[in-house]
């Protein structure tokens, strides 16, 4: 467990592919979304917090800080992010943030050691996820001393692609392997952007439930 890393879970996108409301909150394995991500997630911090605009009592169950965004409008992950480091800092003694999508029941249990430890000799960079071919932009870890550069960029650029913000300062990419489901690969990076994923989602949960 990482004691200078916060970790935020980014749950505040607008869920169109599935109807709108909170992703997050949808049925899954006999609890929620947001319950496998946390159950995956959660351990690897001492620091946790959810990136959600709107209400925070429809989170109260999990007994988490609700960090609305610091950005006026729908900025997307970049403003989540950006209020993550920004609360991370805030009296804490917090070196970088971790982030992971809310949507994303089978992250890796190993991704903020992974992470950490490709910036090990890297001092400032941001280290991001990749696999099976693909960067995971809001897989990353972000160092604290970023988080003025990332306000100009929202709000001075008006620029809210994730992965520009990236490759704009040193990043290394860190490479995970796929999970096996009854023989069955599954990214651990899959997400849930429409019903038949979250369909998906549960019969690979069930496979891979001893």
């Amino acid at each position: 467990m990482k004691r200078d890393v916060a970790g935020i879970i980014l749950a505040g996108g607008q869920s169109r592919r599935m109807g709108g409301g909170d992703k997050a909150l949808l049925p899954l394995g006999g609890g929620c979304l947001l319950d496998q991500v946390l159950s995956r997630f959660g351990p690897q911090f001492e620091t946790l917090a959810l990136s959600a605009n709107g209400d925070p009592a429809r989170f109260a169950r999990f007994g988490l800080p609700v960090l609305a965004d610091t950005i006026e409008g729908f900025a997307g992950p970049l403003a989540g992010i950006l209020t993550g480091l920004e609360w991370a800092t805030a009296g804490r003694p917090c070196k970088a943030v971790v982030t992971a999508a809310g949507d994303t029941p089978f992250l890796p249990l190993d991704l903020v050691d992974r992470l950490a430890a490709a910036v090990d000799e890297r001092p400032g960079s941001i280290a991001v996820a990749f696999s099976s071919g693909r960067r995971h932009p809001t897989f990353a870890l972000w160092p604290t001393g970023c988080r003025e550069a990332l306000r100009h960029f929202l709000v001075d650029e008006d620029n809210k692609r994730v992965s520009a913000f990236i490759e704009r300062h040193h990043y290394v990419e860190v490479e995970f392997p796929l999970l096996q489901s009854a023989g069955q690969p599954i990214d651990p990076f899959f997400n849930i952007n429409v019903p038949d994923d979250l369909a998906l989602a549960e019969h690979l949960l069930q496979s891979m439930t001893p």
